[in-house]
């Protein structure tokens, strides 16, 4: 038995994958042409057991209003929206109108595409935009790393309470524990923007070395 987190080897993570809820061909198919088509940046994509957490955690949280800050080519929204209800709003906010076109399509396929809107532009802009009221059942922050702190900023408020906020990659391959000599700058603000949530009162959060690190914070 241990108290730690295991590490996990390319033979385990399999296994762990498989004894979940492995991705069906569509996820396959759409973890597939990501790498083919984007080759190393295909990196950005989530985990495919993150996906299957993410469709578990919506329908267990029954999240009908969602915000996703950071779409790449539309695996987490995918995720996402499978386990929201017909008629619920899942907004997406990108800057690639090229990785998203490939969301789009697997969105459709899936049969959910009605419940995500796809909006492309600057995130913050965006973000500020939506109404100010505490309205958001769901919210997935995964972007540029010097914009945490602001998506952050402006989703803490519109989160109703007992809402989740999921963040991605706040361990950056480890790197968040090197010495700040030795950090790049993306991983300089994720160290920041990991001591800004844990102090956050506004918040239950919980850090999990889920793919590159994943933080769920629940609005208080």
């Amino acid at each position: 038995m241990s108290k730690r987190s295991l590490s996990v080897d390319a033979e385990l993570h399999q296994y762990l994958v498989a004894h979940g809820t492995p991705p069906d061909d569509l996820i396959a198919e759409l973890i597939e042409e990501t790498q083919a088509a984007l080759g190393s940046l295909s990196g950005m994509q989530i985990a495919p057991e993150q996906a299957s957490f993410f469709t578990l955690l919506a329908r267990l949280l029954g999240v009908r209003t969602g915000v996703e800050v950071g779409t790449f080519t539309g695996l987490s929204s995918l995720a996402v929206a499978r386990g929201m209800p017909p008629g619920s709003s899942l907004i997406c906010f990108d800057i690639s109108a090229e990785y998203t076109a490939i969301a789009q399509r697997y969105w459709e396929r899936a049969g959910v595409d009605d419940r995500i809107e796809l909006r492309l532009g600057p995130a913050q802009e965006g973000l500020n935009r939506l109404p100010t009221e505490p309205h958001l059942d769901w919210a997935f922050i995964d972007a540029d790393k010097e914009g945490y702190p602001g998506y952050w900023e402006a989703l803490v408020p519109r989160m109703r309470p007992g809402g989740l906020i999921v963040v991605d990659n706040v361990l950056r391959g480890g790197t968040v524990i090197d010495p700040p000599a030795e950090q790049n700058s993306s991983t300089a603000a994720i160290v920041a923007f990991n001591d800004m949530v844990a102090a956050d009162k506004r918040v239950e959060p919980v850090m999990l070395p889920v793919g590159d690190g994943l933080t769920l914070a629940r609005k208080r």
